[in-house]
């Protein structure tokens, strides 16, 4: 997986994780595309230990990829039904207040 936190000044950190073969392609799904760009995403290679340990701190979470899903399910943070789907890759997005 490809870990990034993105620290904003006066916000929450966002932590954007995504599944090694993911980075810098193009998935579709009818009328949704996205790229996961390695700007968005970084170019750090992670564990999922250093994963966790980042998810535990973030206060937003963007996740795309089986793998990087299933951390955040595995660690209760969403379930598979606040997933979609992009063709076959999940995606979830996670908001603390």
């Amino acid at each position: 997986m490809f870990l990034k936190i993105h620290h904003l000044p006066g916000s929450a950190d966002v932590v954007a994780v995504c599944d090694r073969e993911l980075l810098n392609t193009t998935i579709s799904h009818e009328k949704l595309t996205v790229t996961v760009h390695d700007s968005f995403y970084g170019t750090t290679p992670a564990s999922e230990e250093e994963v966790r340990s980042a998810l535990e701190k973030a206060g937003n979470i963007n996740l795309i990829g089986e793998r990087a899903v299933n951390v955040a399910i595995s660690m209760g943070l969403v379930n598979n039904s606040d997933c979609i789907m992009i063709g076959k890759v999940p995606h979830t997005q996670i908001y603390r207040v």
